[in-house]
């Protein structure tokens, strides 16, 4: 079958928002709830789109950080951001102090990934900054629709439950936070999978290190996943600020 995968740019624009609501998904994962007129004409096509958020920062110099749009309704005009609130970076510190009324400014999406709905599986990787992007696919797929997912975090408490129509299968892996850099845990995961027959569209995403050590662990060999039909990234490096990187040969 013909698998297409395509790519768009939208029109960069700023939004001006106020937090609607708070709440906690798990412990350590916080989601705000923004609503505001500037929402009408938001594009957000792809499951790991970035929106670029802009928060008070040292000597009046905003701080900027990605986040994915986990949810966003254009109707009501709302955007749903989940913080993982582990590490109190400007971000994180800004959303846990936040309050409904409080104003945040909001960039892009720059541009999205689609892709055809006509793989038979999904498998989904990552680690706590992959959860919005996970949550959003598995809850955007179609029922009929085979899909795995595979995501570290610290324990039992920070998994999360995700409403999906398609048949998912949900592995956890637990790792300390200071062991969050090594891919040991999460290759060893992977490779018990059973992966179902078909084509099959491979997402992985966590901190640069473990998400490249994933990638080459699926390329590998002769018989490696087809290169076209993979997608991973660093989400966060350890020891960098705002760090964000494409695997890419």
């Amino acid at each position: 079958m013909d698998h297409q995968i395509s790519r768009h740019r939208h029109e960069l624009k700023r939004r001006q928002l106020a937090l609607r609501h708070t709440g906690r998904v798990t412990p350590n994962m916080l989601r705000l709830v923004f609503a505001g007129d500037d929402l009408a004409d938001f594009v957000s096509l792809g499951f790991d789109d970035h929106v670029k958020i802009f928060v008070p920062g040292p000597a009046g110099e905003p701080a900027m950080r990605d986040y994915t749009p986990r949810a966003f309704d254009r109707d009501a005009r709302t955007l749903t951001l989940d913080f993982a609130v582990h590490e109190a970076g400007p971000a994180t510190r800004w959303a846990l102090e936040a309050r409904p009324g409080d104003r945040l400014e909001v960039g892009g999406p720059r541009g999205s990934m689609v892709i055809s709905p006509t793989f038979d599986w999904w498998l989904l990787i990552g680690d706590e900054t992959a959860l919005p992007a996970i949550g959003r696919r598995l809850e955007e797929l179609p029922a009929g629709a085979k899909a795995l997912s595979v995501a570290a975090v610290t324990g039992a408490d920070e998994e999360q439950v995700f409403a999906s129509r398609a048949d998912h299968q949900a592995t956890w892996v637990h790792r300390p936070l200071d062991r969050a850099d090594d891919p040991g845990a999460l290759l060893a995961a992977v490779q018990r999978l059973q992966l179902p027959a078909g084509d099959g569209f491979i997402w992985i995403a966590a901190e640069a290190s473990v998400a490249r050590a994933l990638r080459a662990h699926f390329l590998a060999g002769p018989g490696g996943h087809r290169k076209e039909w993979l997608k991973a990234a660093g989400y966060w490096r350890k020891g960098v600020a705002d760090a964000h990187e494409k695997l890419e040969d």
